[in-house]
């Protein structure tokens, strides 16, 4: 995934920065490079196609970074991959195989026994498919976060959004783990970023100024340093045996002329450089300086940069490597969230109907020719990429009678016309229920969410709680609580001084409860007194007239025994 060994080249280019730098910023994501980091939490679930609430982990992984960056007041504006483009369909293919061979060795570890080995392999099988993208983009909607869905590579509409102002769309840098981003030219890119928004920024423009570091890159130009990139080995390309990023660097330093480097390789490799080598470099070159992205304002495809004359010419026009053209309403239902931008088939969700269409397949230029044809008189899409929604009146019945007296092309086209629908039919709006068995809502994993005072609703045990209020009265140290924060009256006037015997004599009733539960009691009075005599030993007595003391108080206690159950701690605690 992007070019190879290049990041750790760039190393002494590379700088660590936290996230909050771009504060008050539209920060574009490379959602896709998300996607793969949050589904190895879940990666068995994925491959499984289990039921289990843990195949949506990566949701909650994505939705986490997003947050982080909005508690940070960075504006995030994600980025989807779109279709596959021919010149990619080798290295597609390849990860594909991989991944069919490692879920293989991953089924056969769990039959195992060996779980743990299983695990591994599963990361390794895991594939991001549009579906997977589709249920972040609805989590998106509902968040109001910006995003757009690329008609093709997501790193070249990243590229475009960096070359805007931020008046009209812009971002001031991109967060991947794609070193793509570096060879398509965007400004500024941060990589590794981790949970808490620290990671490892690049910037070109300190590339291409620096004299002290190395590898130097002074003398080098875009062009030259997407050059190198493709030499070194890429998605669009692969290297000749023997070239690597710092064998590509020295050739491109040397010599400053790619067309130069080709032929010096031509003459040192021989025939291990294919002969149709040249034709796909230079088609590799264009890809990263001139893809197809798609214009928000004018909702249709262009080319990230102009193609000059010049290469027009070396490429005899065929410009199919780049992907093919596809209609305006087409780009935007990709764009927007609508179509699977591989298989061109409507997605099950559709916010505007209650009522699903029927699948659009779209398999050729010429039928999507044709559908755009059919669809011309549809209205402005009703979905922008802020998910707002522009609305407007049709006839709903009118077009099902016609649809059903039309051709098998008129139906599709019809099927078109439901997935571009404003929200809004005749003043009455549809929510319809999501066909999936696990919620599509935001997930409540966000730790940076301040929740105001008046949303905490306690519970009403803990509620009543929070209200009691104490009294104490240090000369008696009797601790009152009541509800209401009303004030009770002292229930004992006695001295704070009390006799040994009247101490042993609580003794027994402390140690059958320190405080009692008066169970619904409104009122609760706790002597201080009397759980210190429950943790209080009797003390030998040194001398006699303590004795005595101690005969006059036992002769004494049982005169008074009647009085004396009246003041005990059980009265304490008796209900007012």
């Amino acid at each position: 995934m992007g070019i190879k060994d290049l990041l750790r080249f760039m190393k002494p280019h590379i700088e660590p920065i936290h996230i909050k730098k771009y504060a008050g910023k539209r920060v574009g994501i490379d959602a896709y490079s998300w996607l793969h980091k949050g589904a190895y939490s879940c990666s068995m679930e994925l491959c499984l196609n289990s039921d289990s609430d843990r195949k949506m982990r990566y949701l909650e992984y994505f939705m986490h970074r997003i947050n982080l960056l909005r508690h940070h007041k960075v504006t995030p504006v994600v980025v989807f991959d779109g279709g596959n483009i021919p010149c990619k369909a080798a290295t597609e293919e390849e990860r594909h195989r991989k991944r069919k061979a490692n879920r293989d060795l991953a089924m056969a570890k769990l039959k195992q026994g060996d779980a743990s080995a299983a695990y591994e392999l599963f990361q390794r099988a895991v594939s991001i498919t549009p579906s997977m993208a589709h249920q972040v983009i609805q989590v998106l909607r509902s968040e109001n976060i910006e995003y757009v869905v690329a008609p093709y590579e997501a790193d070249a509409q990243l590229a475009y959004l960096c070359s805007l102002e931020a008046e009209k769309g812009g971002i001031i840098s991109v967060i991947t783990e794609d070193s793509d981003l570096i060879a398509y030219g965007c400004q500024a890119i941060v990589f590794k970023m981790d949970k808490f928004g620290n990671g490892e920024e690049i910037v070109l423009d300190k590339i291409f100024g620096s004299v002290a570091l190395t590898p130097s890159f002074r003398n080098f130009d875009m062009d030259l340093f997407t050059g190198m990139c493709v030499l070194a080995g890429c998605d669009f390309l692969s290297s000749i045996p023997g070239i690597g990023i710092g064998k590509a660097y020295a050739l491109v330093s040397k010599y400053r002329n790619l067309d130069r480097v080709l032929s010096v390789l031509k003459f040192e490799k021989g025939n291990q450089m294919p002969d149709d080598y040249s034709k796909s470099f230079t088609e590799a070159v264009a890809v990263f300086q001139h893809a197809q992205i798609y214009d928000i304002d004018t909702k249709k495809l262009k080319h990230l940069k102009p193609l000059p004359e010049k290469l027009l010419q070396s490429l005899n026009g065929e410009l199919e490597f780049l992907g093919p053209e596809m209609p305006t309403s087409i780009a935007s239902a990709i764009a927007e969230g609508y179509l699977d931008p591989i298989s061109m088939e409507a997605f099950d969700h559709f916010p505007s109907s209650g009522c699903h269409p029927d699948s659009l397949v779209i398999q050729s230029s010429g039928q999507l020719e044709s559908l755009e044809a059919a669809a011309v008189s549809t209205q402005e899409s009703c979905i922008t990429i802020s998910s707002s929604h522009k609305t407007s009146k049709t006839d709903v019945s009118e077009k099902q009678t016609s649809v059903s007296n039309s051709s098998k092309y008129l139906k599709e086209a019809a099927a078109l016309e439901k997935l571009l629908l404003p929200s809004e039919i005749h003043g009455t709006v549809e929510i319809p229920t999501v066909q999936n068995r696990n919620s599509l809502k935001a997930p409540d994993n966000n730790p940076f969410k301040k929740r105001k005072w008046d949303e905490i609703q306690l519970d009403p045990i803990e509620s009543i709680t929070e209200q009691v209020s104490f009294a104490t009265d240090e000369s008696l140290g009797i601790l009152c609580v009541t509800p209401d924060n009303t004030p009770l009256k002292v229930l004992d006037k006695s001295p704070r001084k009390r006799r040994l015997s009247d101490i042993q004599s609580d003794q027994t009733a402390g140690h059958v409860s320190g405080i009692t539960d008066l169970g619904y009691s409104e009122t609760m009075c706790i002597n201080l007194e009397s759980q210190e005599s429950v943790n209080s030993k009797p003390k030998r007595v040194a001398n006699g007239r303590r004795r005595e003391k101690i005969e006059k108080s036992k002769r004494g206690s049982s005169k008074s025994s009647e009085n004396k159950k009246s003041n005990s701690i059980l009265n304490f605690f008796s209900r007012v």
